[in-house]
Formats: C-alpha cells, structure tokens, sequence
C-alpha cells in the first residue's frame, strides 16, 4: 500500500525536478516527486531504485506514495499541481546529511566508489558527475557516521549517454582503470550484476499502472525493452569499452 501524504511542506530548490517535501502518514519527511516530473522520470527512479538495492548500493529508502486532490487543491503550496494528485515517487529524507563535496573524495570507501560508479555506467546514469571546477554527483554525506547515501536516478537509461563525458566528469571515474582493466573485478562485478539485473521484471511489475500511461490510452515514452537490452549489455565483452 502507498503511503499517504499527509501535508506538503514546501519544494527543494535543488535537483532537476525540484522534489516537493512532504510528511506522511508515518510521520516521515519525503522529497516526492509527481507528475511535473514526467512518466518516463518516475519509471526510471522506481525501477533503478530497486536494482541499485539488489545490487548492494546505499540507496536512500524510497516509497510509492499517493497525494490526495485535496492536497494540491487547497494545500496553500505554490506550484503543487505541478506535483498532481495520485501515486508519486518517495525519497525518505535523511537526517543530518550534506551534499557530497569534491573534498570528501578521499573519505569514500574505494569498493564503494567502484560500485556506484559500475552501476551508474551499467545503468547508463549520466547525472552523477563531479570535478574540481563543480557537478551534481546526487550523493548525500553524513559527516558524523562517515557514511554516503545514494539518490537520484530518475534519469538513467539515457538513449544520449555520452560515454566519453561519463569517464571524464563521473564523481568516481577515477576509478575507471581500475576496473576496466582488471579481468577479476570485471567478472566480479558481471557477476553480481546479474543477481540485480535478475530483478528488473519485477521491478518494473510493480511500478504503478498508471505511470505507464500519458493519458487516454497514450503510453508513456519508456520503453521497457530498450531498458532490458542496456542492462543485458553487461554480459559483453563490448560493456567494458568506453566508446
């Protein structure tokens, strides 16, 4: 069952959609993201979402979550119908947390920084970059636990993915090589890819009906075979190249 919002808090100034903040019925906050956002983003969200969790990444916890016509109608928040009534995506916020810095390079885990970036690459995830003169990694840092939390992966399956421009501006691409090179951590890595590419039919059965529909029987511009077919791409030799 969805959770219910109960109250919209106001809207984040940051990300590309601008996610509403809400509280819902379990007294949570959420970054929630609606139909401003776009079918094809939410599909995206909700389906790698899970895959990054089968694949082992710190994934904030997310919810579907629904948005009464009460809310948008009388819940005194400008711009809220650009969140629309109905189900929505869900980001649980995380308490004290920061947006992850290019400083806070060295204090990542390598194994982890190998991870997120082999998956953003599997994933073709072009929206986590990061360099010395600035970028948008989508990553949050708790500074007291030394931890790193992962968000943000409504723009993943990319039919533009630059390649080029992944391995020269991803926040981890430093370690590139590392992988690429290495005829053990790639069948490492092919490996567990497939214990989380196993999950993308389910994960994308229980992605909301509705989002699958523009309106009046007009499907959504996902297309769920086109996603099945860059995941399949880890079982290459060809997933290895940067072309």
């Amino acid at each position: 069952m969805p959770i219910q919002i109960v109250e919209i808090l106001g809207r984040s100034i940051q990300g590309v959609t601008h996610p509403f903040v809400c509280r819902g019925e379990d007294d949570c906050t959420y970054f929630v993201k609606g139909h401003g956002a776009g079918r094809p983003s939410l599909i995206a969200e909700y389906v790698c979402g899970k895959l990054a969790v089968a694949f082992g990444l710190p994934v904030a916890d997310f919810e579907i979550v629904e948005v009464a016509p009460e809310l948008i109608e009388w819940g005194g928040i400008e711009d809220a119908k650009d969140l629309g009534a109905g189900l929505a995506f869900g980001s649980r916020a995380l308490p004290h947390v920061q947006e992850f810095s290019f400083a806070l390079l060295p204090a990542v885990d390598i194994k982890l920084r190998r991870d997120i970036l082999i998956f953003d690459w599997w994933v073709r995830n072009g929206d986590r970059s990061l360099t010395e003169k600035g970028g948008n990694p989508n990553l949050l840092w708790d500074q007291d636990a030394g931890k790193l939390a992962v968000i943000d992966h409504n723009q993943a399956f990319d039919p533009d993915f630059d390649s080029l421009r992944f391995s020269q501006t991803h926040v981890f691409h430093q370690d590139l090589p590392s992988v690429f090179d290495d005829m053990v951590e790639r069948m490492a890595y092919q490996a567990r890819l497939a214990v989380a590419f196993a999950e993308f039919e389910q994960a994308c059965d229980t992605v909301p009906p509705e989002w699958w529909w523009v309106d009046h029987g007009v499907p959504t511009d996902f297309d769920r075979n086109s996603a099945r077919a860059t995941l399949e791409r880890y079982m290459g030799n060809d997933f290895w190249r940067i072309a």
